[in-house]
């Protein structure tokens, strides 16, 4: 026996109330002017055309997932973040993206790729923003801007240029390693299940007995490192433009649930003082010889978002959010971010975006921040203000302990990180051209360097990158140099 089909519910406005038609504007006759009167027209048009909200000015482009985090290995003599407790899960979510492209762009763009995360902990969220390189170009955030516009469109004709990128980085020496990585296999993943997620920065844990350590996340993929030739990408990006966000969604919908193995480096509080490099430079990475990898935990997404635009459209991810047991570093990139990201939230989103789905935290929020443009929760406090008698909430500081922070001295400055031996900059990138690159991985990298520079690059810039090159490794400059100038 068939059952008879379900009744289809009825069509509301905003405010639930049943309407007319979804086809029919109210006119006067069948061919006469349209009504003020039809409300529900006016909404259905007025909603439309508030439909977008401002995309990211970076990391537009992106797709994502829920999924959980697993503690597998103590590490809580390190820190005493809720997270990273032996055997907790956490409910968290994760967000992709490329960094340059707009919201229409490419998934196969050559270009790093965001890694963001937010762990919703008992002790409210926690997130980490950071890439699938464990390092970036620039290590001051008044350059970061600077940065961003010169990877974006030319203000005179709209277009991309590669002579405004080379421009950028040939004046900007710090940038070499992160090039390197750029125009190398992992500048165009495979998948964003094939690739590699950092935190970057360095951050300070503290433990249940006021320890300080300084650390580094890496995010190892349980599915295998993989990645795009350019002209594979080429040719993707033309025939299948959002590639990586199908991907993503198909794996988890299948039933394939991509994870990644957190890994950490610990470096004792005291180290950094005097260790080799400045260990706060995000150029920078630590060489694992001198801080090996530490197993923590698995990331596992397996929930697709019910809808795109509120789950991964409106995600707020902030440096800022950092829990009981976590704090930053003196890593300059990181300190500009902790005001940057929450800052673009309350522009793009609106002040209240905690409040919107992905960005609640699981924990219960006892803030006096009240009113501003769509606001849905009261705050719980008996009074708008603190302290007052009537019910609190009121700060503990015993409750969670010595804060994870440091000490500061010195005089004001302006200055670039001259106070470790091996503060250069060309070392690091050169040490992966000859040490971690095999012979077909620096054919790859010549190409791939050959090819951008091509692109109408400028004489004067086209010097400089070429020198640019033979600073990181002379044989590998000498080779681009020679395909660049056809010899």
């Amino acid at each position: 026996m068939t059952q008879a089909p379900q009744k289809a519910p009825y069509t509301t406005n905003n405010a639930g109330i049943p309407v007319e038609s979804d086809e029919h504007s109210l006119t006067v006759g069948p061919d006469g002017p349209i009504l003020l009167q039809d409300h529900y027209l006016i909404e259905k048009m007025a909603q439309f055309n508030r439909e977008r909200v401002p995309e990211r000015v970076v990391h537009a482009k992106g797709s994502g997932a829920y999924g959980f985090f697993e503690v597998t290995n103590d590490v809580s003599q390190f820190t005493k973040a809720d997270l990273f407790q032996p055997g907790k899960r956490t409910e968290m979510l994760a967000r992709f993206s490329t960094v340059a492209g707009e919201q229409g762009s490419p998934d196969t763009w050559r270009d790093p790729r965001g890694f963001a995360l937010k762990f919703y902990t008992e002790q409210g969220n926690y997130d980490l923003v950071g890439n699938n390189t464990p390092i970036f170009f620039v290590r001051d955030t008044i350059k970061f801007q600077d940065f961003i516009r010169s990877q974006k469109r030319r203000p005179d004709n709209g277009l991309r240029d590669n002579d405004m990128q080379w421009d950028f980085w040939t004046l900007s020496p710090e940038s070499a390693h992160q090039v390197t990585y750029l125009m190398g296999d992992r500048g165009i993943p495979k998948t964003y299940r094939n690739m590699n997620g950092y935190g970057s920065h360095t951050y300070m844990w503290i433990n249940g007995a006021g320890e300080r350590f300084w650390v580094k996340y890496h995010f190892k993929t349980d599915q295998g490192i993989d990645f795009l030739t350019q002209a594979e990408a080429d040719e993707l990006a033309g025939t299948d433009p959002d590639l990586h966000r199908m991907d993503l969604y198909k794996a988890i919908e299948s039933g394939n649930a991509p994870s990644w193995s957190l890994k950490v480096q610990i470096m004792p509080f005291e180290d950094a003082a005097d260790y080799r490099f400045n260990p706060f430079d995000l150029t920078k990475i630590w060489p694992h010889g001198d801080y090996p990898l530490i197993d923590v935990g698995r990331m596992t997404l397996d929930r697709n978002p019910e809808d795109y635009f509120i789950h991964i459209e409106q995600a707020a991810f902030e440096p800022s959010n950092l829990v009981p047991g976590i704090g930053p570093s003196p890593d300059k990139m990181l300190l500009g971010r902790l005001f940057s990201y929450p800052d673009t939230h309350r522009y793009r989103i609106g002040p209240n975006y905690a409040q919107l789905p992905p960005n609640r935290p699981h924990a219960p929020a006892n803030s006096y921040a009240k009113d501003g443009p769509m606001r849905y929760e009261p705050s719980l406090a008996a009074r708008p203000y603190a302290p007052n008698s009537y019910g609190g909430p009121a700060a503990d500081f015993s409750r969670f302990g010595d804060p994870a922070s440091w000490e500061a001295t010195g005089e004001l400055v302006r200055e670039a990180y001259k106070l470790h031996r091996e503060d250069d900059d060309w070392g690091q990138p050169g040490t992966m051209v000859r040490q971690v690159l095999d012979d077909a991985a620096r054919d790859r990298l010549v190409s791939n360097v050959t090819g951008h520079l091509k692109a109408d690059v400028s004489r004067p810039v086209l010097d400089r990158a070429l020198q640019y090159w033979r600073n990181i490794d002379k044989e590998l400059g000498d080779r681009i140099a020679h395909d660049v100038n056809g010899g």
